[in-house]
């Protein structure tokens, strides 16, 4: 009944990238983040659940963000909607078919600046197998700061929507009054924070040096 998506987004974080003065690679933190959802039910209100275990890669260009790129990996199972029996129901092949399709991914393929701190990320959400482009809008990254064990952090959020139906989630109800028990439009939002991945040359200054042999 539900279906993520993603993306995004925002989730993310950063992959395959060299450490450079304009370039930088942000995971995201599983603590501080989530992957929310929102579909009609029964035609009157909306029902909202979240998927617990989001993970993933940023690749940050700051000097051009538009240059950057997102890659989120979201644990099918990890879904919870408040309700068991609901959720069991979401993993069976009637919806996502959990143990056959574990992971939902979110890859960007182009990132625009739309406005302050707004922009326009493109890319593939692959969900049940079903690979399909989407667009989410996108705030931030915000300014970096540093928490208490002195790691650099960002935050970002991403907003957006799909058809369940693209992605093979066809399972549905007809209303005596009229309509179905579950909407097809699925809204999506992710808050992620981002947390800085050391440089190569920064993490060798922070190991110790082993003790020399006697």
């Amino acid at each position: 009944m539900k279906l993520f998506a993603l993306t995004s987004m925002i989730a993310m974080s950063y992959v395959g990238m060299a450490a450079s003065a304009q370039a930088g690679e942000w995971t995201i933190d599983p603590s501080h983040s989530t992957a929310q959802f929102s579909v009609r039910h029964m035609m009157v209100t909306d029902v909202k659940g979240t998927f617990e275990k989001v993970s993933g890669t940023v690749n940050l260009d700051e000097k051009d963000l538009t240059k950057s790129s997102v890659e989120v990996t979201i644990d099918t199972s990890s879904i919870n909607t408040r309700d068991a029996k609901r959720d069991e129901h979401l993993k069976s092949p009637d919806f996502f078919d959990a143990a056959k399709h574990p992971k939902i991914t979110f890859k960007s393929t182009s990132i625009k600046k739309v406005g302050k701190g707004t922009y326009k990320v493109a890319g593939d959400l692959t969900m049940r197998g079903v690979t399909k482009p989407i667009t989410l809008d996108v705030i931030g990254p915000s300014a970096a700061v540093k928490n208490p064990w002195g790691t650099n952090v960002r935050g970002v959020s991403a907003m957006g929507k799909v058809n369940r139906k693209d992605f093979g989630l066809n399972w549905n109800k007809a209303l005596e009054a009229g309509g179905v028990l579950v909407g097809d439009e699925v809204k999506l939002q992710i808050d992620a924070e981002l947390l800085e991945k050391p440089t190569a040359s920064a993490a060798a200054t922070e190991t110790p040096p082993a003790k020399a042999a006697k």
